[in-house]
């Protein structure tokens, strides 16, 4: 996915070129600024293209991240279910090994153009780190009530459950100017990460395990041309995605009883997950080489066209956050526990119910609702740009 070789067969329109994006998580609301067109939230650079008159923006993208967002739901509500189904529970490795790199290598693609402009580090706080603030308190207290644990502290340092990802993509954003400048990012950003796994010592604040290891897929879409993505939508890749991943769910289920689930989390170490040192660089490399392959096969599977869910794609930050408090009420609450969910028709349910509730959460009356703490102005809370001040200036009647 990191070569520039043209692709062959059938000539096709070549995807439009990354825009300038400060955020890495989908939301409806693309609120363009006069000089850079910014977006804001997960490749959200496609909404900007949208917003401006005569450039269409590309559903493939859009696209991508719904599907992806849809897999994350699905795979938090298996958790319950997958330990008396080793058919479920290989579904949930294989499902596991590529849906959040497919979701980071988009960040990182639309990430391209960031720097340390005053327009975009605002976009940056408000689309980023205000929704992890709200929503690292908000799931606090949710567990505290519907759990009963009055116990568990409010800490902003420790990230728990879904906003990790909010955390992690604060860091990846502000550090894409030095993966910029470097000659090699992808493999120092690769060598980070099999470091990371030999270090138990990095602790449990802002999931730094978490950051690092899952950032050599932030750093190759950093990387990534237009052109990566036509190879893997043409038609020999899709026809051979379809083996590639039979041949996955095979492996995997033989993998179930011999292989600890958690390499796929990237959140420990190796010594914490009970091996030695060395073994933490190895499964770097061969988690990395998987889950590229399986993203490859995922891309290539992503409808190019526009589809009805097409523009749920722009609320993914909707979906992967909300979603979080029905499966973690769900848990808490027991609707796990009922014995027909845990055979095949049960399963089959909880996959439905799980993929129709994000999907709704995804939808923009939802989005408008929550819009509030996801994407806030707070234009008090911000000097105003100098520039800006002076163009407002000259403009003025004498």
């Amino acid at each position: 996915m990191t070569n520039s070789l043209r692709p062959n067969g059938p000539r096709r329109a070549p995807l439009p070129p990354a825009e300038p994006s400060t955020e890495g998580v989908a939301t409806p609301r693309s609120a363009p600024s006069q000089s850079s067109g910014l977006p804001s939230q997960l490749a959200g650079a496609t909404a900007a293209a949208a917003a401006q008159p005569g450039r269409p923006r590309d559903a493939f993208f859009d696209n991508a991240k719904y599907l992806a967002i849809v897999l994350v739901a699905m795979g938090h509500a298996w958790e319950p279910l997958k330990g008396q189904s080793r058919v479920l529970e290989a579904a949930y490795m294989v499902v596991y090994a590529f849906h959040m790199p497919a979701f980071i290598i988009i960040s990182g693609y639309f990430s391209r153009s960031f720097d340390m402009r005053a327009d975009r580090l605002k976009r940056l706080v408000t689309g980023v780190a205000v929704p992890y603030v709200v929503f690292e308190v908000a799931y606090v207290l949710f567990k505290r009530w519907a759990d009963d644990d009055p116990s568990l502290p409010v800490s902003l340092l420790d990230p728990w459950f879904l906003t990790w990802f909010l955390c992690a993509l604060f860091i990846w954003r502000l550090t894409t100017p030095l993966w910029k400048l470097v000659r090699w990012p992808l493999p120092l950003a690769i060598a980070v990460a099999m470091l990371a796994t030999t270090s138990p010592s990095i602790g449990d604040d802002l999931d730094l395990q978490r950051t690092l290891q899952f950032l050599p897929f932030f750093v190759l879409g950093l990387c990534m041309k237009p052109e990566h993505f036509q190879l893997v939508r043409r038609r020999e890749v899709r026809i051979l995605s379809v083996p590639v991943f039979a041949a996955a769910l095979v492996v995997s289920w033989w993998a179930v009883p011999r292989m600890n689930p958690g390499w796929f989390y990237h959140r420990d170490s190796a010594q914490e997950l009970g091996v030695p040192w060395w073994v933490g660089p190895v499964m770097v490399l061969a988690l990395l080489g998987c889950s590229l392959l399986l993203t490859a096969c995922f891309f290539a599977w992503v409808p190019r066209r526009k589809m009805w869910f097409t523009a749920l794609g722009a609320g993914t930050l909707y979906g992967y956050l909300l979603h979080g408090f029905l499966v973690k009420g769900g848990d808490y609450w027991g609707w796990f526990d009922h014995k027909w969910l845990h055979r095949p028709l049960g399963e089959i349910f909880v996959t439905l119910v799980a993929g129709a509730a994000v999907t709704l959460l995804c939808t923009a009356p939802v989005r408008r609702v929550f819009r509030f703490a996801m994407e806030p102005s707070m234009e008090w809370a911000f000097k105003r740009d100098a520039t800006e001040l002076a163009r407002e200036r000259a403009k003025a009647p004498a």
